[in-house]
């Protein structure tokens, strides 16, 4: 049973200061009521409803998979009481950027991420799991790492039905990849499409959207992402804004090109008449780090003029992605085994180390802005290779006698993939600041994993382990960069309603019940650069669809989570 209003003013000073809490006075509440019972009753916590509003102290009464009330005092039996005296109650966390496509496939737990209060993955940067063609989806299945496992798909729905029978903790979306479309229909190489090659990828963006793709995602610093012109970008932005979508990218240039790459994506989002949104915004590179002010002004003056321009961020100074981000697209035209040849050609060998070790000109070039003694080696597919895990780029090449030029392509070669590095490339106070910005949402960029089985064989970003718990305690609490509610607003209803999602996002009547409760005086990341699998503390209990899959600190094995689907599900109008 509910305790009484006057017990739910009792609340620690601490959380008082932290939170702005507001207290409801007896003669205010009017206890909410229901004879049936429920089937979950969060009781006595702050509520953090995801609208920006002051917390205050209240309840959350869920019956199935949804909300059925939110309020002050609820009074009726439920089948379990979840006393939350002392803790924050909030909507699930969605994920902007998530990774976990194939973390989940190997472990359907997503565990880094629950403990963190994620409800909601969201994939989709440049690449997806669909569309494929079935040339695809063997380039796929043989480009696969430690974790690997037949692509039975071919459109979105079908990979829908899969992870969802597969069985899951979190809920899972995703935008339909610009990479994906274009490697479906072009290959890997440098070409434009012809008038009829477009057409078919737009036809494959409108099906996808019409299996619940949330828009249009692209990876413009990647070969063969990099290859696509700003016209191709807008067709497949229209079909995706036709449908309801937005486009989302991790643009060309988070470097010295950066302004020009967000006038692109502006452009983009006018032309196509959708909305658009910057993947982990960042300034790579000291010699950039003076551009925030810039960036912001140009975000704010479309904002202003009617355009919905908004970004996501990951929380750490340091990124993480191949050492194809420290070699020219041109050398990768054609895929990997194209790439893996050329490098072994000591002319175009001796061309590409030039380009490394000097200021780019037009690419995005992660080996000179963060220097080989700030590249770390985290992913090997090569078991031989898997030692170095954890070092840099130039103490590998200390070890090897060989420049880090050098070594860095040797590596590639040897390891039959791209490699995945950390690069340490951002300001501090930039991303502090980023925190608070009032568009800024928030993606790890990483998978959802756990420490065990096939996640030991490599190492990872701590972003994996702590990217959200990390905002709330070191942002929100510590530096207090902004309030615990705006920081909630930023993580839930917000992304949710640019995703289009009318009934996730907020503690209301009505919502799908992905609730999570945690100790705002508590909860902080814990992973580090140099022992990143840790697991963030103080989230105590997450409800995915009205199941438990975090019981008072520990996972329950629970696999409610689904397929969220996209605002043009089932009804974008065929072309």
């Amino acid at each position: 049973m509910s305790l009484r209003p006057l017990q739910k003013m009792v609340v620690t000073a601490a959380m008082l200061l932290a939170t702005s809490c507001t207290t409801v006075a007896e003669s205010d509440v009017a206890p909410v009521a229901e004879a049936q019972p429920f089937d979950i009753l969060i009781d006595n916590g702050l509520i953090v409803d995801g609208s920006g509003s002051a917390p205050y102290v209240g309840d959350v009464a869920i019956r199935g998979d949804r909300i059925v009330a939110v309020s002050p005092e609820i009074a009726g039996n439920a089948k379990r009481v979840i006393d939350a005296r002392g803790l924050a109650v909030a909507p699930g966390f969605i994920n902007m950027l998530s990774w976990a496509a194939d973390s989940l496939i190997a472990d359907g737990a997503g565990e880094s991420d629950i403990r963190q209060g994620v409800t909601l993955e969201i994939f989709g940067e440049g690449r997806s799991e669909a569309p494929l063609t079935d040339k695809a989806a063997q380039t796929e299945e043989s480009g696969q790492g430690d974790i690997r496992y037949p692509v039975s798909w071919r459109s979105l729905d079908e990979y829908f039905d899969f992870i969802e029978k597969r069985g899951i903790a979190p809920n899972i979306a995703t935008f339909v990849g610009a990479t994906t479309v274009r490697v479906n229909t072009l290959g890997y190489d440098d070409v434009d499409p012809d008038p009829a090659q477009l057409d078919a990828m737009r036809t494959m963006v409108q099906e996808a959207m019409d299996d619940g793709a949330m828009g249009v995602g692209s990876s413009l610093i990647y070969a063969p992402a990099s290859y696509a012109e700003t016209p191709e970008l807008i067709a497949l932005a229209t079909e995706s804004a036709r449908c309801g979508g937005m486009y989302i990218s991790h643009m060309r240039n988070e470097s010295d090109h950066v302004l020009e790459a967000v006038d692109e994506l502006i452009e983009i989002s006018e032309k196509s008449g959708g909305p658009a949104e910057i993947y982990h915004l960042k300034q790579a590179g000291k010699d950039n780090w003076g551009k925030l002010d810039a960036i912001i002004a140009k975000i704010e003056a479309a904002r202003a003029k009617g355009q919905r321009i908004t970004a996501n961020m990951y929380t750490y100074t340091a990124g993480s992605t191949g050492l194809d981000a420290a070699m020219p697209t041109w050398v990768q035209e054609g895929g990997y085994a194209q790439w893996k040849k050329r490098l072994q050609d000591p002319e175009i060998r001796k061309r590409v180390i030039a380009e490394m070790s000097g200021k780019p000109d037009g690419w995005e070039n992660l080996y000179y802005h963060a220097g080989p003694d700030k590249v770390l080696l985290v992913g090997f597919k090569n078991d031989k290779l898997k030692p170095l895990a954890g070092k840099t780029l130039a103490e590998v090449a200390a070890m090897r006698g060989t420049s880090p030029a050098d070594t860095a392509i040797d590596l590639v070669i040897e390891d039959g993939s791209r490699v995945q590095v950390v690069y340490f490339l951002m300001d501090e106070e930039n991303v502090a600041r980023q925190t608070a910005l009032p568009w800024m949402a928030f993606g790890s960029d990483a998978g959802a994993q756990a420490p065990r089985g096939v996640f030991l064989k490599s190492s990872t970003h701590p972003r994996t382990y702590g990217n959200f718990a990390r905002l709330l305690g070191k942002y929100v609490r510590e530096e207090k960069r902004t309030s615990l509610a705006d920081a909630v607003r930023r993580l839930t209803s917000m992304p949710a309603s640019h995703l289009g999602l009318k009934d996730r996002g907020s503690l209301a009547a009505g919502q799908y019940a992905d609730v999570v409760v945690f100790d705002p005086a508590t909860i902080a990341d814990t992973a580090t650069y140099a022992e990143p699998q840790q697991f963030a503390v103080g989230m105590r209990d997450v409800i995915v669809n009205g199941k438990p899959v975090l019981r008072d600190g520990d996972m329950t094995g629970a696999r409610p989570g689904r397929a969220v689907r996209g605002p043009g599900w089932n009804k974008c109008p065929p072309r």
